[in-house]
This record gives C-alpha cells, structure tokens and sequence, in this order.
C-alpha cells in the first residue's frame, strides 16, 4: 500500500539549508582510493591465489569482527565504518594469503581488524583504554564474551604486540590518509534536507544500506556522498517515496551533486552481493536491493516527481473541488425546497398552479368550473347546501329568464 509519502512528494523547503559539499582536499584523497570492479579482481590476495569470492568473505568478517569489538566497547557507528574503510584499503595494498613470489607473509585479517579499529578511535577522537581494547579482541578471538583477559594472559601481550606493530604497516598501506567522511552525515543531511528526518521507514532502510556496504567493498568503486545518496535512493523506491525537482527543474540527484547512474550501479551491486553470497538470512530488509537498469531513463525514476505533475495534480483536484461545491450547492438549494412552513409550502403550491402546463391558467380553468350569471345566481354546481342545483336557460318574449328547480 503506498505510503503517505507516495501520495505526497516531499520537496525541499526553501528554510531547509542545501547539503554541505566535501572539502576538495578530501574528495582529492578520496578519488585516489576509488577503482572499477575490473581492478578490485586484480588485488594482492587474488594475484597470490586467493578466489575473489574467498576475499570478498574474508574481508566481511574482518569487518564483521570490527562491528562486534566496538559494541564491546560501545563505540559510535562512525568509528566502526572508519576502521572498516581502512580495512578495505589496507587489502588494496597486502595480501590476505603467502605471497612467495614476493616473498611476504600472511596477515590476517583479525590483526588487521583490530589495528584498523585501534586507528579509528584515535582519529573520530573516541579513544578507548589499549587494555579494554585488547580484552575485547581476545574475546570475540575466542567466540567466548565472558572470558577473564588479564595481563597475566600471554593472548593479552600477543594480541596488544600484534596491534601496535600493525600499526605503523597500516598507516604506510593507507599512505596517511586518515581525514573520511562517513556517509552516514551526508545522509542525515539528504534527509533532512528533503524533510524526511521524521520517516522511521525511510531512515531505517537507508541507515541499514548503509551498514550493509560497510561489510562490502562498496567503499572503494563509489565516494561517500554516491553511497549516501545510493541508499536514500534504494530507500526511497523500498518506501515508495518520491522527491520534488527543484525549482530550476533538476532531479534531486542532480540538487545534491550525483549522477543516477552512479546511484543505480551501486544499488545493483549491493543486489548482487544479495543474490550471491547473502550477508543477511533474507528477511524484509533483502528487499531492498532490487536491480535498476544502469541507463535506464531518468524521466521514469520511481524517486523522483516533476513538477509538471505536480502542477496537473493540483489543477485536477482545483476542478474536481469546484464541481463538488456546485455540485453541493444544488443539493442544498433543492433540499431548502423541500423545507420550510406550511404557508411557503402552500405559496409555492400555488405558484406552480398558475404555471400554464395545459394552456389554461387558473383562474381560466375556474371560468369553465363555476360561471357567474349577471344576476348574481350560479350557474354550475354547488355543494355545501346538500341540494343540486341545475340551471336552464329559456327565453320567453319578454327577455326572462326562467329556472327550474329540482328538488
């Protein structure tokens, strides 16, 4: 059933402030880090042997052990997808398996994981204690929560070494390139700027998007802003919602500095992650990833809504509003009719009497009922004396008239 959004664009208030454009500086360093699906089958680990399905699950549960050490340490959702675009990057650089031509090792990809972590807090400025840090690792390591870490541990020191000598190989991998902009500010600012801060459904379905790509290497073929804007728009055809073209006639990709294609392809890998290797057990929020044709016609986008539309819109419900008033002011005329006192009721009675429907008028169909004679004396009938009377007429020599009466 749509919902009340479908029914209704939303559309940008002019008091609604336009979305922030990233620093150049930042989009500069972030382009360096963007490939094409071609080169992300080129990477270290799948040059070393690694199958680029391997990788890509390797590389979810890299991320996947981020997500559950932070809420160990209850750390905010941007701390988490920092670490894990320095994940995403770091394997751009290193393989996952023994590189023996070139003669590096392994590393793993936990190691990796909690290094990538550790970074994170120090640059979203969410510090955590190195022994909080360390205990957590160590226990989702171990798939056991309630495990006692101590610094008696000898998995306490391995794990607190292997951090802090990842450290200086990850920011080498990630050639210092520490400022991001996570997509989740952007898009409270799309929403917010589109008025649908307040939609639970929208902002629930673009949110989780958002967390899906973390665990995908969506972060390495589109910026920030394309995946932000991706998962308000994969929201918005999951929510049946629609955005109204600004005043110049612009989409509202184009309002916020994107291209549709861009948008469509991103949806269409995360669809493609679905139907090939689930991230999720199915459920309502598989659903909303559904494939797009990538040069599909802009004017057909279910998001959007032109203003033409809206302007036939409103001029429809103006006319169908103008006929449903006369249409009740005849009602209302035609039951006043109907209504008042018994001497209007009587009075219009009488005006339709008078009304020639068969030629005659009243008083001419009176004439031909009862005729006055020149005496005085009737010449008809009569009622109200219990006698009848009938009248003819004779003439004698002298001019008179006789009557005879009949009992």
């Amino acid at each position: 059933m749509p919902s009340a959004s479908a029914q209704h664009p939303t559309q940008a208030s002019p008091s609604r402030p336009q979305p922030t454009l990233p620093n150049e500086l930042l989009l500069l360093a972030e382009s360096q880090w963007l490939f094409t699906e071609e080169e992300l089958l080129l990477t270290p680990s799948i040059l070393a042997g690694l199958t680029p399905a391997k990788e890509r699950e390797s590389r979810g549960k890299g991320v996947n052990f981020i997500l559950q050490v932070g809420i160990m340490l209850k750390l905010p959702q941007i701390t988490l997808a920092t670490a894990s675009v320095f994940l995403h990057r770091f394997f751009m650089r290193h393989s996952m398996v023994e590189d023996k031509a070139a003669g590096k090792p392994a590393i793993h990809y936990y190691s990796v994981a909690a290094t990538c972590l550790f970074l994170a807090t120090k640059v979203e400025e969410n510090c955590r204690k190195m022994k909080d840090l360390v205990v957590a690792c160590v226990r989702v390591a171990q798939k056991n929560p309630g495990k006692v870490v101590d610094e008696q541990d000898k998995e306490y020191w391995r794990w607190r070494d292997t951090i802090l000598h990842m450290e200086d190989i990850l920011l080498e991998a990630v050639c210092f390139d520490l400022s991001l902009e996570p997509p989740y500010k952007t898009l409270f600012e799309l929403l917010c700027f589109f008025g649908e801060e307040n939609n639970k459904r929208l902002r629930n379905a673009a949110w989780a998007f958002v967390n899906d790509s973390c665990l995908t290497m969506l972060c390495l073929l589109f910026s920030s802003r394309s995946i932000a804007a991706s998962a308000l728009y994969a929201a918005a055809r999951h929510c049946e919602v629609r955005f109204l073209d600004d005043a110049e006639g612009r989409p509202w990709w184009e309002t916020v500095g994107v291209e549709l294609r861009n948008l469509r392809r991103a949806c269409n890998y995360m669809a493609g992650i679905y139907e090939n290797t689930p991230l999720r057990n199915g459920g309502e929020g598989s659903s909303i990833y559904e494939r797009t044709p990538e040069d599909g016609d802009e004017w057909l986008a279910k998001t959007r809504e032109r203003r033409q539309e809206r302007e036939g819109s409103r001029g429809r419900e103006r006319s169908e509003g103008l006929e449903d008033g006369l249409k009740r002011e005849r009602e209302a005329s035609i039951g006043a009719s109907m209504t008042g006192s018994d001497g209007e009721r009587k009075r219009r009675r009488e005006e339709m009497d008078d009304i020639p429907w068969g030629g005659d008028t009243k008083e001419e169909r009176e004439d031909k009922r009862i005729k006055v004679e020149p005496n005085g004396s009737t010449n008809g009938v009569e009622h109200g004396h219990g006698v009848e009377v009938k009248a003819e007429e004779t003439s004698d020599a002298n001019g008179s008239e006789e009557g005879e009466v009949e009992p």
